[in-house]
């Protein structure tokens, strides 16, 4: 009777093991997932780099966002997904603002004073103030010395960045622009800590769609208060920044977003968050090559002092802080 119950507990393993490997996603896959979110996100800056010179940065950001959107919500409603609710339509015009108008808004009208590579590695700077929200604001973390020190390093790079020190030969980033890029970087990762608290559609695609859509919405109107609209015509657009355009809308938004959303289901959140520190890297080799971004002391050390920062930031354990112990407690009495 022993050797029968050993045999079949055995066999029950193998069974399982099979189930789990069977639900495993081919390793082609997990690695074609990744290298979409580094290289074509990490490419999405010079698209813009590019759209920018012809297009006002409100209008363009609005029109991709807007079509992409449109395309997405779409999908999941003929798909038989629930259209959100009037409160989540609200939650999702919230968080349309903080992370379109100001984030992408901001991101598109900086482009037009910094450079692509550059203004990725200063956007990287949102896991920095993700892990400051977190602290501060929805006080889930306690602030390590780990952290603390992680975060005065990325400060450091944005520093060395901005700087008007004679020891650099490089010329220092528009001011404007990278105020415009911090206070971006900042509305993502308060828009992201409002997500948690947020109601909003289950689906994620849904979720996203109906964001996508009110931030095209409202990036179109604002591009129409800031009077983008006045003396611009559509047909002076050059066919490299329609190309641009369509590669912004198809490549960073649609398939991207998909590849994204695909890798959070199969992968760790770890893993997943390193297209944070590849994407600026990405991003300053195509401006280099295509763009004729320079590349100085200034722009290695910056960058390395930021990737440095979110590396350690992104990798760093959890560490609760009291309240949110305290809280946690409560809920179980």
């Amino acid at each position: 009777m022993a050797r029968i119950r050993k045999r079949t507990r055995i066999r029950k393993r193998r069974e399982e093991q099979k189930m789990t490997d069977g639900m495993k996603p081919q390793a082609w896959k997990v690695a074609l997932a990744f290298a979409i979110i580094y290289f074509v996100w990490g490419s999405t800056f010079l698209a813009i780099r590019v759209g920018v010179r012809e297009v006002p940065p409100f209008l363009l950001a609005g029109i991709r966002f807007l079509i992409a959107g449109v395309a997405l919500y779409g999908w999941m409603l003929m798909r038989g997904t629930p259209s959100p609710t009037g409160r989540q339509w609200r939650s999702a015009t919230l968080l349309a603002v903080l992370i379109f108008v100001l984030d992408y808004g901001l991101l598109f009208w900086a482009e037009k004073r910094v450079p692509s590579g550059i203004a990725a590695v200063m956007m990287a700077m949102i896991p920095v103030f993700m892990t400051l929200s977190e602290i501060w604001i929805l006080r889930t973390q306690r602030l390590t010395a780990r952290l603390a020190l992680a975060l005065l390093v990325g400060i450091g790079g944005v520093g060395v960045l901005v700087s008007h020190s004679a020891s650099f030969s490089e010329t220092p980033i528009d001011t404007a622009g990278a105020v415009a890029l911090l206070v971006a970087a900042i509305s993502w990762s308060v828009a992201s800590a409002l997500t948690q608290k947020l109601p909003l559609p289950a689906a994620k695609a849904m979720s996203s769609g109906a964001q996508m859509l009110a931030g095209g919405v409202l990036l179109t109107l604002t591009a129409g208060a800031l009077g983008e609209f006045r003396g611009f015509q559509f047909s002076q657009i050059s066919r490299g920044a329609w190309w641009a355009l369509v590669y912004l809308i198809v490549a960073g938004s649609i398939v991207a977003f998909t590849a994204y959303v695909w890798l959070i289901h199969h992968e760790s959140p770890t893993r997943v968050g390193t297209y944070a520190y590849v994407n600026p890297a990405v991003a300053v080799v195509l401006g280099y090559f295509f763009a004729g971004e320079a590349i100085g002391p200034r722009t290695i050390l910056g960058t390395l002092l930021v990737l440095v920062s979110v590396v350690v930031i992104t990798t760093t354990p959890r560490v609760p802080s009291a309240e949110y112990l305290v809280a946690g407690v409560q809920d179980e009495r």
